[in-house]
């Protein structure tokens, strides 16, 4: 019976741990696609599908980051979106950052507010931008990187997101 209880404790002790430490969920493909494809459909813009080649080029990137978390565009060949935190900071929260940028943005005038940004916002609505691609680092310096790119890349001046 002593041993039973002990075992009890022991499971007990193990579930609080876990409801205690932090979770990594909201960073698998579908959560970033989900927090996307929300904002997409708000306006109505169709779904974007997950690209593994995007992604790698994403991770690859946020690799390059770890040392020190700086955003810092790619260049690269896909539209871009980047987040930083100097704690741990979900994915789905970063599409969530980049997504209230809307309330910043006017599309009957194509512009933001004075003083604001929201072309993230925009290029997470970019109806030709089909293609996804994200990837997240902690950083050494205890930060979080994400990025995520989008084929085809979106943003372009004079024309209207959606």
């Amino acid at each position: 019976m002593m041993e039973v209880a002990k075992v009890f404790l022991a499971l007990t002790c193990l579930m609080a741990l876990a409801l205690v430490l932090p979770s990594h969920a909201q960073d698998s493909p579908q959560d970033y696609l989900n927090a996307h494809n929300t904002a997409r459909a708000a306006v109505g813009v169709g779904p974007m599908t997950w690209d593994n080649n995007v992604a790698a080029f994403a991770q690859n990137y946020a690799n390059q980051h770890i040392g020190d978390c700086n955003l810092v565009h790619s260049g690269g060949p896909y539209g871009e979106n980047l987040a930083m935190s100097s704690a741990d900071l979900s994915g789905t929260n970063a599409v969530r950052m980049w997504v209230d940028e809307k309330a910043d943005y006017d599309y009957s005038s194509n512009t933001c507010a004075p003083g604001k940004v929201c072309g993230h916002y925009t290029q997470v609505v970019w109806r030709s931008s089909v293609r996804l691609g994200c990837a997240k680092v902690r950083c050494s310096n205890g930060g979080t990187f994400i990025g995520c790119n989008y084929d085809p890349p979106g943003n372009f001046v004079g024309e209207k997101p959606y």
